[in-house]
């Protein structure tokens, strides 16, 4: 393989008023050609790591060399970093961008027109390079970073979760893109929270709590748990099912897939019989993922039952919509964001709005909100209309934005007592609804902090909690589990569901397909038009993929109402 181009060994650093290292003792190779994942729980210690070995800060103890010198000292035409966060300048052009990082790291100027040239065919961004960056979608976003990272061909890539927020027909261009570097003998480390991408490394190291608790080939850790993944068929509701099979001590992570519910045993368990977990049916082995090894070696997930769900009270039963999209439109000039969305959510159901960045669904979510006022059509919420009874539709929701919107400067004690009075709770009502949130969002320790400094798995229980502290009998939540960890997301869905029992109706957009699956129905928009509606199965149906996945079936739709464009473009 040849010589590492990166290596830690013994690395330690510490940060002023945590009780433990943020990394200890970490051991960590990085060879050419090698696509290397890193993977672990919100604050394991991953953009910590990655910022060492990009020279950006010191270890307090153990050696990081990179390039063949200590990583401070390194020759930056070596590395290639793409941080967490979109770090481009969304007031500058595509292209204004790209010129500014040849100017920053030197490119000599009789190389720059066939680099930029490459860099701009190598990512599809060739049509947009006079577009603001603060236009893009999600996924030209990542890719204009993974651009900018590329102005010098590096021997060493960093990237800190590139596919966070990035739709599955995107991550998957992505991921083409980057192990086509690999290939060319640069040596890639990728951050993820996407578990189904580190099962495409070569080689994973796996964080937490600032220690590497495994190494290696994926398939090293999935072996290990071969026997005991299972599917069960389930002919009942297979949210409640699984509620009530994760609060069964043999079994510690399990999640809707299609017709069934799948199951991972605990070491040493025997399944449970068919009528123990109200399954309809005997059970048989599932092929084991990665994110089951990753699960299993955290010691399982959070359970089946949801705290959030037990203290929240009953909707009341009705037989009117809950939420009502009726010919929805938005143009912003002459672009037409959303053309004619229509559904209908009825009490405590799941209603899932899926599709590529950019094509429409917070646009969607933000007219039924009452935040954007529709060029045509109505909609209603709790059955109140939007248009002519937008503060009752508003009161009658809890919604949680796509991106972090709860004020950064403040504390997260502030913001919960400021989103009590902003719900007119009264001062009794406030002091009960704050202190239930901090307990079931496990908050204490954070109530001084300012919420924007808050790890990203806390300041999405923040947003949620911030969310529900009126009890809303309907929740808009806007990719809600976008870029936490699996724990985080099993945490989420298990108050999703716990509340859908209680007679909340959710709609929630997602680009975990996996999540998917617990929707009762799902309407996929793209390039701003509703393509296609119907049950997880029922898309998977439409879209000839059957037991395949729901990403395989997304994916298929797709290609499906681009190849029916082209005919019509062409007829």
């Amino acid at each position: 393989m040849g010589e590492p181009v990166a290596s830690a060994s013994n690395l330690t650093k510490r940060f002023e008023g945590l009780d433990r290292p943020a990394l200890d003792a970490v051991d960590l190779t990085i060879r050419p050609g090698v696509m290397t994942g890193l993977v672990g729980p919100d604050g394991a210690g991953k953009t910590t790591l990655i910022r060492i070995l990009a020279g950006l800060a010191d270890p307090d103890e153990g050696e990081v060399i990179v390039g063949g010198v200590p990583a401070t000292e390194q020759d930056r035409e070596v590395l290639g970093y793409m941080p967490q966060r979109f770090g481009l300048y969304e007031d500058l052009t595509v292209r204004e961008n790209l010129d500014l990082y040849a100017d920053l790291r030197a490119l000599p100027v009789e190389e720059r027109p066939d680099r930029l040239a490459m860099l701009l065919k190598f990512t599809d961004l060739a049509l947009f390079q006079g577009r603001l960056a603060g236009k893009l979608s999600g996924g030209m976003k990542q890719k204009l970073g993974l651009a900018c990272a590329l102005i010098r061909k590096p021997a060493l890539l960093l990237l800190d979760e590139p596919g966070v927020g990035v739709d599955p027909v995107s991550r998957r261009e992505l991921w083409a893109m980057v192990q086509e570097l690999a290939d060319e003998g640069i040596g890639i480390l990728w951050s993820t929270a996407y578990l189904d991408e580190a099962e495409k490394c070569e080689t994973v190291f796996l964080l937490n709590e600032g220690r590497i608790l495994a190494s290696g080939p994926p398939q090293d850790l999935t072996d290990k748990i071969a026997d005991r993944v299972l599917r069960y068929p389930v002919e009942s509701d297979r949210r409640t099912v699984l509620r009530q099979a994760l609060d069964n001590p043999a079994i510690i992570d399990g999640a809707v897939q299609g017709g069934s519910i799948r199951l991972l045993l605990a070491e040493g368990a025997e399944a449970p019989k068919p009528d123990a977990i109200d399954a309809s049916g005997p059970s048989r082995k599932a092929i084991p993922r990665y994110e089951d090894a990753f699960i299993d070696l955290l010691g399982g997930g959070p359970g089946g039952s949801s705290e959030l769900a037990q203290k929240y009270p009953h909707t009341p039963e009705h037989d009117r919509p809950a939420i009502e999209a009726k010919g929805l439109t938005k143009r912003f000039g002459d672009f037409t964001a959303a053309h004619d969305i229509r559904f209908t959510v009825p009490r405590g159901k799941v209603f899932g709005l899926l599709g590529p960045n950019g094509a429409g669904k917070s646009t969607t979510f933000k007219m039924l909100c009452g935040l954007l006022r529709p060029s045509e059509g109505t909609g209603a919420v709790d059955g109140y209309d939007l248009l002519t009874s937008g503060a009752d539709a508003r009161q009658s929701l809890g919604y949680m934005a796509q991106k972090f919107s709860l004020y950064g400067d403040l504390s997260v004690q502030q913001n919960l007592s400021f989103f009590a009075g902003a719900y007119g709770l009264g001062r009794a009502e406030a002091k009960a609804a704050v202190d239930d949130a901090i307990e079931t969002f496990h908050l204490a320790q954070f109530l001084g902090s300012n919420a924007g400094m808050l790890p990203l798995g806390y300041k999405q229980r923040l947003a949620l909690a911030c969310a529900v502290l009126h009890r809303p009998p309907v929740l808009f939540l806007d990719e809600p589990t976008s870029g936490v960890d699996p724990i985080v997301r099993r945490e989420f869905w298990n108050h999703i569901n716990g509340l859908v029992e209680r007679g909340v109706s959710v709609l929630v957009t997602t680009h975990f397909m996996d999540e998917a699956e617990y929707c009762d129905e799902i309407a996929l928009i793209y390039r701003g038009e509703q393509i296609a509606i119907g049950s997880p199965d029922a898309l998977k149906e439409d879209a000839g993929t059957g037991e395949a996945s729901m990403e395989d079936a997304f994916i298929a739709l797709i290609e499906r109402s681009d190849a029916a464009r082209e005919e019509r473009e062409a007829a």
